[in-house]
């Protein structure tokens, strides 16, 4: 049997008291203004009907004030006995408690404090708070508890609401500007036969019906290539991905990001576009493109930067990774240099890419405040990518790292089905030999491109990491609305257990 405090306990009387005047639960209310737009109503405005969760509440003997909120706006409410009758008033009086849902309907006015106000002809109750909203002054403060609440956040934390607004305008944006460029947006594939599209450790699952194991996308990569040799030239996703790697205050295991390819385009192509597109869409949301994240102020006008693996593992570690071009090379020169580089798979198991990958992530990235384009990535880090005509050693391949961490991450894609099966084998033989970030053998995928691939340029862009950065959040999760969580209460049972 659940146990109720007093506060609840008081709550689920009222909605009693409620049913015998009123159904505390109705289906509908008619809304003809949200609570941001009746805020910029003229005065006089009549026949102005709004709804809301009431956060604020001051009542008196015969005039009460609340406050109504949406993620968008709050707006003042004024409730007059002598307009709304006695009887009215006495079970708004009784009956209404912080949290509750009211509908309104009355004149917009301001108040001589200068707060627009809804001077209320009626009001609808609309649904009954049965859990309290935190104290006003206190809130909803402690991180942990506002990513397993975040429904309670969103009410009590305007940071909160702000965050969200510019995720949510973030995305629309994106669409906007990549429709306008004649893009289409496709859906691709979430539970796969191969964890293919990147060079990640997938989520295994089991499909009972097809009685064989799957699993869930890491990108949506190799499906939109799919596309463009269907006969899209343009086209774009913005996926769900999941990758079974560590977690921290930038990764997450399940994410949003999108990915864009354009026929006929190269990697250089697609940093223009990237720096446009960002450039265009940051001074939309925000009216200048100098952002601030902690006690940095980064810049995101003008031509972004560029610079090479080679170059910045060299100015950082001092290791050349063309002298050092071999795994055991380059592995014994970390050792040497006592670095201590962080990977789930144990180095000694890890392929030369993704060892240069990860001597970088410790010693280079942390330092890259940007935004800095990072180009000239080993091939063998990049399986789908295409190789440089000039030097096959390295691929056409960029990041786009801003305030050390991966925002973007594009190339020129590799369209060889001969090139592209040789080097997804010698992939087959890194996983084979332990490395579990290297990706499998995918012979449907290479089917497809022997129908015929034009040239392609491909970008990926992780959307919680970007919006992260736009809002100076210091944890990931701060922008992903409802984030995983450990169950409540399981460690401490492991523990016991």
């Amino acid at each position: 049997m659940r146990e109720f405090t007093e506060q609840e306990q008081v709550r689920r009387e009222k909605v009693e008291e409620i049913r015998k005047v009123c159904n505390p639960y109705p289906e509908r209310f008619p809304v003809n203004y949200s609570l941001k737009e009746a805020r910029n109503l003229p005065d006089e405005t009549k026949n102005v009907s709004v709804a809301g969760r009431i956060v604020f509440m001051r009542k008196m003997g015969k005039l009460s004030f609340l406050k109504l909120r949406d993620i968008e706006a709050d707006l003042q409410i004024s409730l007059k006995i002598d307009l709304l009758g006695e009887e009215a008033y006495s079970f708004f009086k009784s009956n209404i408690d912080l949290g509750d849902f009211i509908g309104v309907t009355g004149e917009i006015f301001t108040t001589h404090t200068g707060e627009k106000t809804l001077r209320a002809d009626s009001f609808v109750f609309l649904g009954k708070a049965l859990k309290p909203l935190p104290e006003k002054f206190h809130g909803l403060t402690d991180p942990e508890l506002c990513y397993r609440k975040r429904y309670v956040d969103l009410i009590m934390n305007e940071e909160t609401r702000k965050r969200f607004l510019i995720r949510i305008q973030f995305i629309r944006e994106l669409r906007n500007y990549l429709d306008h460029l004649g893009y289409y947006e496709i859906e691709t594939p979430i539970l796969n036969n191969k964890a293919s599209g990147a060079t990640a450790k997938p989520f295994k699952a089991h499909h009972n019906a097809l009685d064989m194991d799957v699993y869930l996308r890491i990108a949506p990569e190799t499906y939109l290539k799919r596309a463009v040799v269907a006969g899209i030239p343009k086209v774009y996703e913005i996926a769900r991905c999941f990758r079974n790697e560590g977690m921290d205050a930038t990764h997450l295991q399940d994410f949003t990001m999108i990915e864009g390819y354009q026929a006929y385009y190269n990697y250089e192509d697609n940093m223009k576009l990237i720096q446009t597109m960002l450039q265009t869409i940051i001074q939309k949301i925000f009216g200048t493109l100098k952002i601030t994240f902690g006690d940095k102020e980064i810049d995101l006008s003008g031509t972004w930067g560029k610079v090479s693996f080679r170059d910045i593992i060299l100015k950082y570690a001092d290791i050349d990774i063309s002298v050092e071009n071999t795994k055991e090379k380059l592995l014994n020169k970390i050792k040497e240099k006592n670095i201590e580089v962080e990977s789930e798979t144990p180095i000694e198991n890890l392929g030369f890419g993704n060892l240069v990958d990860v001597l970088y992530k410790k010693v280079a990235r942390p330092h890259m405040i940007g935004p800095v384009y990072l180009v000239e990535h080993p091939t063998s880090l990049s399986p789908l990518a295409r190789s440089n005509d000039e030097n096959h050693e390295i691929s056409d391949r960029f990041q786009l790292v801003i305030n050390g961490a991966e925002i973007v991450n594009g190339y020129s894609e590799l369209v060889d089905p001969v090139e592209q099966e040789k080097r997804l084998l010698e992939q087959a033989k890194l996983k084979a030999g332990g490395d579990e970030e290297a990706m499998p053998m995918d012979y449907d995928y290479i089917g497809a491109m022997e129908y015929g691939m034009p040239p392609i340029s491909g970008w990926g862009m992780g959307i919680d990491r970007m919006v992260q950065l736009l809002t100076g959040s210091d944890n990931i999760k701060d922008v992903v609305m409802f984030p995983l969580m450990r169950p409540e209460g399981q460690d401490l049972e492991e523990k016991e257990g």
